[in-house]
């Protein structure tokens, strides 16, 4: 079994931003969430990471509750917020080696390794505060080439800031973890371009 989902429901006050979310996502399968800004897209992303708790509803791994095996399940999840989680004075190789992955981490050349994949050779060596907005987005990407072993991948907004070439050197990545057996959860503006993506749309506000 893989993450399972059952009628999550978030208030703010009184509104509603989401109602009776039921999902099942297995080995290989990606999910993309969709609704208008304030439908609660990250929200939900917080609670499937367990950074958040519903109202109502629960979230299960393995079909045990994430927050009865937090340990466990942090240990195969790779979340990737909408912020990029850098840390400006640090280099960029530094920022993968010390923090890429809760839990673990990776030798320098394992980090200037993933950073030259993903086309940021030259800037390993300079710190994250004297990047492009798009180059800070690929660093914290980076962490994607380093955790191939982990299922789970949730990710908000993962080609937001990246030029075309970019955008579709992440989506391939992405694909290549389905394909292999991966699980994928995110938000984007853009449509997947690649196949077997459920969707899942989020109602406006009420």
């Amino acid at each position: 079994m893989g993450l399972t989902c059952q009628q999550l429901t978030c208030r703010r006050g009184r509104s509603t931003l989401f109602a009776g979310v039921n999902f099942k996502l297995q080995a290989g399968e990606a999910i993309w969430v969709q609704g208008r800004n304030g439908s609660g897209k990250t929200t939900l992303l917080r609670m499937l990471c367990g950074l958040a708790r519903p109202d109502r509803g629960a979230v299960h791994w393995r079909d045990q509750p994430i927050l009865a095996t937090r340990a466990q399940f942090h240990s195969e999840l790779l979340h990737i917020g909408h912020a990029d989680g850098l840390k400006p004075d640090l280099l960029a190789w530094e920022n993968l080696a010390l923090g890429a992955l809760p839990g673990a981490r990776c030798t320098r050349a394992e980090a200037e390794q993933a950073l030259a994949e993903i086309g940021l050779a030259a800037a390993a060596q300079r710190p994250v505060r004297l990047l492009s907005q798009g180059q800070r987005k690929r660093v914290a990407l980076a962490r994607l080439l380093l955790a191939p072993q982990r299922p789970l991948w949730i990710l908000d907004e993962p080609i937001a800031s990246l030029d075309q070439a970019a955008a579709a050197q992440v989506g391939a990545i992405l694909q290549a973890h389905c394909a292999r057996g991966g699980m994928l959860v995110l938000t984007t503006h853009q449509q997947p371009d690649f196949p077997g993506v459920r969707h899942l749309q989020l109602g406006a506000p009420c």
